[in-house]
């Protein structure tokens, strides 16, 4: 039997919140593929949700919501036994603490458990151009075992809609975390 896996999903301040939007989308219709979903959003996150998107969708999610403060979430600890933290998506102000082990908040406490537990990490970094610095931050966190998906669609499957742009870097990121999709794949 697979193992079903245990994920928390985090959402910083950086713009693209309709990749979160999108991903949970998509987590409710996998959902039987998944053995427990937590969220942690910054407040950052929140203002952006709420200005890219022109909703308050984020405070009706069907999982646990934890504040960026809550260092009594039970993700924050690797004896909670979770297997994915998604960042979706990252800034580049998480990824530099990330990178370089401060762990300030639930959101980069919950990262550094990951990694120091050899667990999967998947940052979804949104920002461009990259900087050298971000460059570095980001060649540290694949260093110490993270994976960097960039919030980079593709067109392969001939997108029709902003929706169908996103889903190519969201459906990517569920495939990572080894949920069976209906997506489309190259040279099927």
């Amino acid at each position: 039997m697979i193992k079903k896996p245990k994920i928390v999903v985090a959402l910083t301040g950086a713009s693209g919140a309709i990749y979160a939007q999108r991903f949970f989308l998509y987590l409710e219709k996998y959902q039987s593929q998944l053995q427990h979903i937590d969220v942690v959003m910054s407040e950052n996150a929140k203002q952006v949700w709420e200005y890219e998107l022109e909703n308050k969708e984020y405070t009706s999610l069907a999982y646990s919501v934890f504040g960026n403060m809550d260092f009594n979430a039970p993700f924050a600890s690797g004896s909670a036994g979770y297997d994915s933290l998604i960042i979706i998506p990252a800034s580049m102000g998480t990824i530099g603490r990330i990178a370089h082990g401060i762990s300030n908040n639930l959101i980069s406490r919950a990262a550094d458990v990951m990694l120091k537990e050899r667990k999967q990490l998947i940052v979804v970094a949104r920002e461009s151009p990259y900087s050298l610095i971000h460059l570095r931050n980001m060649t540290q966190i694949t260093e110490a075992g993270g994976l960097i998906v960039p919030a980079t669609p593709s067109f392969y499957s001939r997108p029709k809609s902003v929706e169908e742009l996103v889903d190519t870097v969201v459906l990517r990121v569920l495939q990572i975390i080894g949920i069976q999709t209906d997506s489309f794949s190259w040279g099927e």
